[in-house]
């Protein structure tokens, strides 16, 4: 059965995948009922899937979603609990911005029934793809490697105080993944000459913490980016500013750290 149109899987046969959950745009039907598409579409992982389009060409497979994190979040826990208990953050299906601003207009907001709905429609074929290329990938190699792609503006005071470190990397407090992959990263991270932080603020969603499991060959790391590491980031921001443009001359020193980082890391797998 071919995947819905809004479903992208490139598949290639590399031990590594690489998900890109909040690239997507699209907010269907949902778009009348929204106080703004503007704001709907604030909190997108903006030009990540440019970020990371030399990933083709590791050989690795690549799933990825077009629709808006605004219509479900695919990586946040399908049940609704928290992945951060006592943080602030965004649930599901999303009814406010990273900064609080409400999505939708006054007494549209989903129901339980509607957000069960949208999970069937969105979130449990994204699942699907990733577990179906877990599996495949793991036919063929005997280690793989799982790598989550996400970025977020730098400075979010409800969710966190001060600037973001530029990488922000996650491993579920060391539980998704080998120490010796994740110290490779780290190493890589520490000579790139930029602010990181390891299993910090964002220590991996629900992909990350769903899939990673080391002691059967699946090895999953997330990688959060602070936008201002890859694209000029104005502040404050507003319709007017917000996303600005993708350079790929401005992002030509953190793309060379994520190409080393998914060098290394397959070439782990492979040892």
């Amino acid at each position: 059965m071919s995947a819905p149109a809004w479903l992208s899987v490139a598949r290639g046969e590399a031990p590594l995948l690489v998900s890109l959950p909040h690239t997507g745009l699209e907010l269907g039907p949902l778009e009348p009922r929204l106080v703004s598409p503007w704001l709907a579409r604030k909190d997108a992982d903006w030009w990540i899937e440019k970020l990371y389009d030399f990933a083709g060409s590791l050989g690795a497979t690549i799933v990825r979603t077009t629709i808006s994190r605004t219509l479900i979040d695919v990586n946040r826990d399908p049940s609704g609990a928290s992945l951060y208990p006592g943080q602030a953050t965004t649930e599901l299906c999303p009814a406010t911005t990273f900064d609080g601003e409400p999505l939708y207009r006054d007494g549209e907001s989903p129901s339980s029934d509607e957000i069960a709905e949208r999970r069937a429609l969105w979130f449990d074929p994204y699942h699907a793809a990733l577990k179906a290329e877990i599996a495949r990938l793991r036919q063929r190699h005997s280690r793989i490697v799982l790598y989550d792609c996400h970025s977020i503006r730098s400075q979010i005071p409800r969710l966190f105080e001060g600037e973001l470190p530029v990488f922000n990397f996650g491993t579920n407090g060391g539980v998704s993944a080998e120490s010796a992959l994740s110290g490779l990263v780290v190493d890589i991270l520490a000579s790139s000459g930029q602010p990181f932080v390891v299993n910090g603020r964002f220590k991996g969603g629900w992909i990350t913490r769903a899939y990673g499991d080391p002691a059967h060959g699946v090895h999953a790391l997330q990688m959060e980016l602070a936008c201002r590491g890859y694209m000029r980031e104005p502040a404050p921001i507003g319709p007017d500013n917000w996303p600005s443009p993708y350079d790929p001359v401005f992002a030509v020193p953190i793309r060379q750290t994520l190409t080393t980082i998914l060098q290394a890391a397959l070439a782990w797998v492979r040892a």
